[in-house]
């Protein structure tokens, strides 16, 4: 799992590359802490190159969401794959993000 965060003019994009599992998603709680700290501005969540999620990346996913919504700030979604966006209708989390 690789997590490339860029800072933007809104606030931050981060592009996730490969399998957000149980695993990645442990070793990737400190690589989301950037977006947690500005969580206050639009996150922009790139999954052009996600592959998979599970429950441990969901919950990523839904503690910046957290924060964004504490801080008044912002999660957008990107470019999900029809897998991912099954799992997202799934679990309803299609309702709590702005998908894009």
């Amino acid at each position: 799992m690789e997590i490339n965060i860029q800072n933007n003019s809104n606030g931050l994009t981060a592009s996730l590359v490969g399998r957000l599992d149980t695993p990645a998603a442990v070793s990737a709680q400190k690589d989301f802490q950037p977006l947690i700290e500005n969580a206050d501005k639009t996150i922009v969540l790139d999954c052009t190159h996600l592959e998979y999620i599970s429950s441990s990346g969901l919950r990523l996913f839904l503690a910046v969401r957290k924060e964004a919504q504490l801080k008044n700030g912002k999660v957008i979604i990107e470019n999900i794959n029809e897998e991912i966006r099954k799992v997202f209708m799934m679990t309803g989390f299609f309702n709590l993000f702005d998908i894009k």
